[in-house]
């Protein structure tokens, strides 16, 4: 852990005791679902003394949302990604790479992310979480529709942000479909059909 050269021994037993039970959490979650998830199992498989779970997390939702931070750290690093293209064929491809690193992130932990999706659905903090989550990642797209509208790439009649909310849900419920298996598992071709859809409406 990075940062811990200064902390006590009593802050590094804390620390270590919130990592085990964030491990625990994501192990009883994955056998049982959030649903049926409780913190007692939680507790018991970290191994911590009867309600110690209490003391560093609410609830399990709170402990979820912690887990979601964690999962959701690689598709972040997509996110942002530096996005300066100087041409549309740059630009379509810097977009492809994007998403296809972003489907393959969700994939990579598809296991965990079907437990977000139920739930998103069951716990009002969690849905919250991910309206977060959500915002984070259409504030950088409208950023990048707005430099491509200002270098003359982009159609400047298009509204940044209604697109940009329009591209990410796009994006996220094919996620979805590819995560719960819904749609064929070839990333890649979805991928590259949503750009072109994309793009094609978006770039002059």
């Amino acid at each position: 852990m990075e940062g811990t050269e200064q902390l006590t021994k009593r802050q590094m037993k804390a620390l270590q005791t919130r990592e085990n039970l964030l491990k625990a959490g994501r192990a009883v979650f994955l056998e049982n679902g959030f649903q049926k998830a409780t913190m007692t199992q939680i507790n018991k498989m970290a191994h911590t003394g009867y309600g110690t779970a209490y003391v560093y997390f609410r609830n399990k939702d709170e402990l979820f949302v912690e887990l979601m931070e964690t999962i959701m750290q690689k598709m972040y690093e997509v996110a942002d990604l530096p996005f300066r293209p100087k041409t549309k064929e740059e630009a379509f491809s810097q977009i492809q790479k994007q998403t296809q690193l972003f489907l393959k992130a969700a994939l990579e932990e598809k296991a965990i992310m079907q437990i977000v999706k139920e739930a998103i659905g069951a716990s009002e903090i969690v849905s919250e979480k991910w309206n977060n989550i959500r915002t984070r990642f259409i504030n950088g797209i409208t950023t990048d529709i707005d430099f491509v509208q200002k270098t003359g790439l982009a159609r400047p009649d298009l509204d940044a942000s209604l697109i940009a909310k329009g591209w990410f849900y796009m994006n996220e419920q094919l996620m979805w479909d590819l995560v719960l298996e819904e749609v064929d598992g070839d990333f890649e071709k979805v991928a590259v059909n949503l750009v072109k859809l994309y793009t094609g409406g978006l770039y002059q």
